[in-house]
């Protein structure tokens, strides 16, 4: 196959990029606005947990529907992203404008999570299509947008004069629509797509029986179970550092903000260290790190260490707990029939984000009983599943090479 233009494709992965930076914007929205919506509606503090989880359950279900209906290999996914991007703008706007309880905005979240499950699996499907050689930088690359994209209601907060939650509501629902302009108008499908293929049982049974699908999958559920629990109780947790310490009311904003965006800078240096090295081996040495700091960060805030000390443990956390992430969706794309690709990713993603709506939940439980000293410590039990998992595949692919295959 003709190799893909350099240019075009570099054009392609900066828009794709660009794409997700602003598309994945109103994911964490109504986490970040969600103390006060609930001083506004007189809620009880308990129901704070649910604006973050009824996304992942939108996205669940979206991600359940496409993977039924093969959504994102029937149709063409840049067309399929945009509109999907238009839907979770739009009810981001209803949330700030249009509703006043909590049980419209609860579905209205999850509406919001349903429409991006249209967004991030047919938007790695699009950057597989114009990289091969450098797939898991490219990915990666991806990912780190989404990354960035997902911390940046936290900024607009810290930002937002008197924390206004419906600014920061509007703001992300703006770079949704943006999001979907680039995706209808910019994006196009490269060389390396595989032609869609038609609805079929069979095309599924390929998918989720397939050895090799299967175990990446696995690593990327224990990469899960730690990653959207800490992204969305890191604030939460440095607001009690700020108040141990008597740190400015904007440190928690900030230093989550700082927290999860870094991880952009681990999925480019995994991307090109996964390349080099193998994604294997990559993705198990992020979820070691990873994991440490999930059992570290707990002692050194109960031992009541300096801010600087805890903002140096949250900051590796935060580029170590996704610097994988984009490895299980490259190996995805590499192992699952080519027809079938963006139909992996989607069952990847579902199951990925089912297990997060546990562990969200999990963490006030933990913090509740045992404070934080130790609330983020069962969350390392994810990476260590998942580098199980993953030296399994290393295991089984370098077999296939042993017997003379392609592994």
């Amino acid at each position: 196959m003709t190799p893909p233009n350099e240019a075009a494709a570099r054009s392609q992965l900066a828009i794709l990029a660009a794409c997700l930076v602003l598309g994945m914007t109103p994911w964490f929205s109504a986490t970040v606005a969600a103390p006060a919506m609930i001083a506004e509606w007189h809620l009880p503090v308990a129901s704070g947990p649910w604006f973050t989880m009824a996304v992942q359950l939108g996205f669940v279900a979206g991600t359940l529907v496409g993977s039924l209906f093969m959504l994102s290999d029937r149709w063409r996914a840049e067309r399929f992203a945009g509109w999907s991007a238009i839907v979770a703008g739009i009810a981001t706007i209803l949330i700030a404008e249009r509703v006043h309880s909590a049980s419209g905005a609860l579905v209205l979240r999850a509406v919001t999570g349903a429409a991006l499950a249209g967004v991030y699996p047919p938007g790695i499907k699009l950057v597989a299509g114009w990289w091969r050689s450098r797939r898991g930088l490219a990915i990666g690359v991806l990912v780190g947008a989404l990354t960035v994209g997902s911390a940046s209601p936290h900024l607009i907060s810290a930002l937002s004069p008197n924390q206004n939650w419906r600014g920061v509501l509007l703001v992300s629902a703006g770079a949704a629509f943006a999001a979907a302009a680039l995706f209808l108008f910019a994006v196009r499908e490269g060389p390396y797509q595989a032609p869609s293929a038609a609805v079929s049982a069979a095309g599924l049974r390929r998918v989720v029986g397939d050895r090799g699908v299967l175990l990446a999958t696995a690593g990327y559920l224990g990469h899960m179970w730690e990653l959207y629990a800490m992204w969305s109780w890191i604030a939460l947790f440095w607001a009690a550092v700020a108040a141990q310490h008597a740190l400015s009311r904007t440190v928690p904003s900030i230093m989550a903000f700082a927290t999860v965006a870094s991880g952009a800078i681990g999925c480019v240096v995994a991307g090109v260290l996964a390349d080099r090295f193998g994604r294997t081996t990559t993705t198990m040495t992020a979820m070691v790190i990873s994991g440490s700091c999930a059992l570290i960060v707990g002692f050194a805030y109960r031992a009541a260490a300096s801010p600087l000390i805890l903002g140096a443990i949250t900051l590796i956390w935060g580029v170590s707990i996704v610097a994988d992430s984009a490895q299980f969706s490259a190996c995805v794309t590499e192992l699952s029939p080519p027809e079938y690709v963006g139909t992996a990713l989607t069952v990847q993603t579902c199951l990925g984000f089912l297990l997060t709506v546990a562990s969200i939940r999990a963490v006030p439980v933990w913090v509740a009983h045992w404070g934080w000293g130790y609330a983020f410590a069962p969350l390392a039990l994810g990476p260590l599943f998942g580098t199980i998992a993953m030296f399994r595949l290393r295991a089984d692919r370098y077999r296939v090479r042993l017997a003379g295959g392609h592994g």
